[in-house]
């Protein structure tokens, strides 16, 4: 084993959400303000995500008040204190900068169904009919 990964081990995340580009996601940060320490909330789409091991990055986007705000946070980092997807997105690529140019509804994403949910539809069809 490599010292530099050795050394980065004892930092990494045991838990961590998996969740990909195009997925809301609400990220729960701390913020030291003088003494005292609150934890805020930053919620958005996923537009991408970078790297690996410890120096591993994603970046988050949401629309406040008409502009465009973007946060990029370290995944391993110990000021992220929890990470929940709300809803997971549809997407055909990996990194949506695409989103930037859009407004309004143009700049939804589509919500991804899982494999479960399908089956269940299929069942009701079938009861249905």
């Amino acid at each position: 084993m490599d010292l530099v990964s050795a050394v980065e081990g004892k930092y990494l995340k045991e838990k961590i959400v998996d969740f990909r580009p195009g997925d809301t996601v609400r990220v729960h940060v701390k913020i030291k303000e003088g003494d005292k320490e609150r934890i805020q909330i930053f919620e958005g789409a996923v537009i991408q995500k970078r790297g690996g091991g410890i120096s591993q990055t994603f970046t988050v986007r949401k629309v406040s008040s008409g502009v465009g705000v973007e946060r990029i946070f370290p995944l391993h980092s110990p000021f992220v204190s929890n990470t929940e997807i709300l809803k997971h997105g549809k997407v055909k690529r990996a990194k949506l900068f695409y989103l930037r140019k859009m407004k309004g509804k143009a700049a939804k994403i589509k919500e991804r169904v899982k494999e479960e949910v399908k089956e269940k539809v299929k069942e009701k069809e079938e009861i249905k009919e």
